[in-house]
Parts: structure tokens; C-alpha cells; sequence
């Protein structure tokens, strides 16, 4: 298992924030610096500032995000996080990250393979979020949407878009993403002329909240960790 692997399964770091550890000089296999390519056989003795870390059994999580929590581990400013509102052990850490003020499904394990994998755009992982928009989007508004917004970080991927509902003065969206960019759905509708009041995440991967209320979460049965694995080649 790579180091940066064996980190994430320990709960120390997600992989992207354990390469800077490993790259600050902060982590020892075996009491020399690890490097990014180190690989950790069964007996190695890891250690972080000092302190041996070990591996954790897997653990896969799912939440319903409420809002006015941040999709870290930590927060600088002392805000609440999706970590907080789940076990402490094992330490598991978000796949992915939902703005702020939105809510819904979220996914949180200690698989560093398995995250590394749901959060690469090669996978094409589906995200299924329902929007609140200011004004209803007209035929062709909805068609750009389906087949590619152009952003400042280029056009986006075919997306599936339908109208869920209107009103006067808003309409109800239903996306289906299969990429990840910042603030892509906001983004998106912007684009279009219809800002986001509300976004809510539906569904993640396949899964479902399934009657979570906002803030509740569950474990992933064996069946819906393999087909996590199996849609992403593991």
C-alpha cells in the first residue's frame, strides 16, 4: 500500500493532504522520511510528527449534509464539519465536497483507494442534485445545460437536466453531473441566467439519503461497498 494510501486508511489525512505531509518531511517508515512513492508492507512502523499512527479497519459512512457545515476535516475558523457530525473512530474523511450551504448525500471513508477513484473526473461518477433556480430555464437554456456550458475553466461534460417544477417566480432542476468542478452547478445555472437558490444533493454514486434526515448518516452495507468498488475498478 502506497504511503499516502496507508495515511488515509489510518484516518490522518485525506491522500491529497497526506502527499503534503509526506512532501514537508513530516512522516518516517521505519525512522527514515517517507517519500511519495514509499510503499507500507504489513510490519512498518509509520509515524506522524513523531507520533505512530496505524491502520484502521474500513469504515464507509453516508450523510446528509445540513447546512451551514463545511465538507473538511478541520476548519481553521472553528465552523462545524461533516467530520463532526459522524464517529470519531475510525477517522474517516469526506469523498469529495459539497459548498457550504448545500445539502445532501455525502460519502465518508478511511478507502483511500476507493475515494481517490470516486473523486477522479476518469471515473465519471454520477451526482444527482436537485435546484432551486430563480426563473424557469426555456427549452435551449435546458439543452446548453445538457450538452456543455462554456466556463471560465472550460466547457463542462454532458450533463442529464430536466425540469422538475415552476413557479412564478422559480423553478425546480434536476442535474446529473459526472465530473466535479468548484462549484459546478452554481456555476452552470449562472451561466444559463438562472441563479441557484437552493442546491441539494440527491443522490451520490447510486446512493440515496433513503429517509436520513439532515445531519443523521449510516453505515453502507457490503452490497453497496462492492458496488461502490466495482464501478470504479477495484
Amino acid at each position: 500500500m502506497r504511503l499516502n494510501a496507508f495515511l488515509a486508511r489510518a484516518g490522518v489525512a485525506s491522500r491529497r493532504r497526506a502527499d503534503l505531509l509526506i512532501r514537508e518531511g513530516r512522516v518516517r517508515v521505519n525512522g527514515k522520511p517517507g517519500e511519495l512513492n514509499t510503499v507500507v508492507a504489513k510490519d512498518d512502523v509509520v509515524e506522524v510528527d513523531g507520533v505512530r499512527v496505524e491502520r484502521q479497519p474500513l469504515s464507509y459512512l453516508l450523510l446528509h449534509k445540513p447546512p451551514d457545515v463545511v465538507t473538511t476535516a478541520s476548519d481553521p475558523h472553528g465552523r462545524k464539519t461533516v467530520v463532526d457530525l459522524v464517529p470519531s473512530e475510525p477517522r474517516v474523511v469526506p469523498v469529495g465536497r459539497l459548498d457550504v450551504d448545500t445539502t445532501g448525500a455525502l460519502l465518508l471513508t478511511n478507502d483511500g483507494d476507493l475515494a481517490h477513484r470516486l473523486a477522479h473526473p476518469r471515473y465519471g461518477v454520477p451526482k444527482v442534485y436537485e435546484a432551486e433556480l430563480e426563473g424557469t430555464p426555456t427549452a435551449a437554456e435546458l439543452e446548453l445545460l445538457r450538452s456543455g456550458v462554456e466556463l471560465e475553466d472550460g466547457v463542462t461534460a454532458p450533463t442529464e437536466a430536466r425540469l422538475l417544477g415552476r413557479s412564478r417566480r422559480s423553478s425546480r432542476l434536476e442535474l446529473t453531473l459526472h465530473e466535479g468542478r468548484k462549484h459546478q452547478v452554481k456555476r452552470m445555472c449562472e451561466a444559463v441566467g438562472h441563479p441557484v437558490r437552493l442546491l441539494h444533493r440527491v443522490r451520490y454514486a447510486g446512493l440515496d439519503l433513503g429517509g436520513l434526515e439532515p445531519g443523521e448518516w449510516r453505515e453502507l452495507t457490503k452490497d453497496e461497498v462492492a458496488a461502490l468498488r466495482a464501478g470504479v475498478g477495484l
